[in-house]
């Protein structure tokens, strides 16, 4: 399925390759003066964290398809009922993955609080009617949530399999790397980069 969002991006299934960029996104992420052990953990650490980075700007992306099909139908932004859903989903899925159900389920709620965040700063362009910027078209709210559940099963099994990643030391400057290789390749605009950051906020083990 490819699903189009309303800034352009087009959104497929499927976990991107994670070490394309690895080579000079972990070098600038290793602090000066590390040994080869410590550049082949960072090496792996990023390999570990890009599908997640990748993945979660695929699930904003999704923040306007969703705002565009609530829009004008009173429908609200905040939507408790989905949100235990998708919650309870993926704190099973962990377990059957292997996973931290605890850590899961604390990313998760970044990744939907970030997706809210989008959907209101475009309800509030939309607001302000401005013709380039309320969506032609009105996307069907249960196909963008199939896509949703698609993504959510990777990210999942991305979280589970970056346990070691995102415990060890490295992982904010790794994961800041990564996430700004995702920024560039994607071509994310200014709400969707800023906003990539709220949604990976608790990947890295306090």
């Amino acid at each position: 399925m490819r699903l189009t969002s309303a800034t352009g991006r087009v959104l497929t299934t499927g976990v991107m390759a994670a070490a394309l960029f690895a080579g000079s996104a972990v070098a600038a992420a290793a602090p000066v003066g590390t040994g080869a052990g410590d550049a082949a953990a960072s090496h792996g650490s990023y390999a570990r964290l890009h599908p997640i980075a990748e993945l979660s700007a695929r699930r904003l992306a999704t923040a306007d398809l969703v705002a565009a099909a609530k829009y004008g139908t009173g429908s609200p932004i905040d939507d408790s009922a989905r949100e235990k859903q998708v919650l309870d989903a993926v704190a099973r899925a962990a377990r059957e993955a292997g996973g931290d159900p605890e850590a899961t389920v604390r990313i998760f709620r970044d990744q939907i609080e970030a997706n809210k965040v989008v959907q209101r700063e475009l309800f509030r362009r939309w607001d302000a009617k401005d013709p380039s910027q309320v969506p032609q078209a009105r996307p069907d709210l249960a196909e963008v949530r199939e896509e949703i559940n698609r993504i959510n099963t990777d990210l999942v099994r991305g979280i589970a399999a970056s346990a070691g990643a995102r415990t060890a030391p490295s992982c904010g400057g790794v994961l800041t790397a990564a996430t700004a290789h995702v920024r560039h390749t994607d071509r994310l605009d200014a709400l969707h980069a800023l906003v990539l950051g709220r949604a990976l906020r608790s990947v890295c083990a306090p």
